[in-house]
């Protein structure tokens, strides 16, 4: 009977600190603190860009456009803009990439502050006449999306070296070319921007053939327009 009543007033003991508990923990919560650590700390706001990192500064380039014009990395200043290493006669993974790009171009498309760079890896085949069909066949719209060409060293080492986006020549594969299927976001300042997977990993570039990977980078070109 002794060691009953011993149980019984033990649960009271333990009901009583859970009630205590429950107490704190609500008003915690109501008055804008979370538990962190050992104390509570008040949760202050929180800008989402700072969750996309800054990779480093986009290499220096100077290609032209479908209309024969020069352009570099300085006309995308103030720009948030995608990047990505394409060939037009391409006949595996880069149909794939043109039609989410054009998703993306729908996504902001008028948007000033908005533009795409497609550098071809076959600059020997897609000369700016043959960019500027390239262009109207897929039906872009926006005067801020530019299809490059230029010399074929300095693209492919400003593609592998510049960036670190594999592009190389190979007669062996269909098309005559292998490279990348990642998409580069660039930030107004010029800086290649980056949100993190699951284990906390910059993943550096967005997959631009895959859904979940033209979603995340809509996403986060949102969040650098705002900046």
């Amino acid at each position: 009977m002794k060691r009953n009543r011993k149980y019984i007033g033990l649960a009271v003991v333990v009901a009583a600190v859970g009630i205590f508990a429950v107490y704190h923990i609500i008003d915690a919560v109501q008055s804008g603190s979370v538990v962190s650590g050992k104390g509570l700390h008040k949760v202050t706001g929180h800008d989402a860009t700072e969750d996309l990192r800054e990779i480093g500064k986009v290499p220096s380039f100077e290609l032209t456009n479908q209309d024969g014009r020069k352009i570099t990395n300085k006309d995308f200043e103030g720009k948030v803009y995608v990047l990505e290493f394409f060939f037009s006669t391409c006949p595996t993974i880069c149909p794939k990439m043109n039609q989410n790009m054009l998703k993306i171009e729908k996504a902001f498309f008028g948007n000033p502050n908005f533009g795409i760079a497609s550098i071809t890896i076959n600059p020997s085949t897609d000369t700016p006449e043959v960019l500027k069909k390239h262009a109207t066949d897929l039906g872009v719209k926006s005067a801020n999306w530019h299809f490059l060409t230029g010399e074929q060293d300095y693209i492919m080492n400003l593609s592998n070296k510049g960036f670190n986006l594999y592009a190389a020549e190979n007669g062996k594969v269909n098309g005559g070319f292998e490279h990348s299927g990642m998409f580069a976001l660039i930030d107004k300042k010029g800086m290649i921007r980056s949100r993190s997977d699951e284990f906390n990993n910059p993943i550096i570039y967005y997959d631009g053939l895959e859904a979940n990977g033209i979603a995340a980078l809509i996403n986060d070109i949102k969040l650098l327009l705002r900046e």
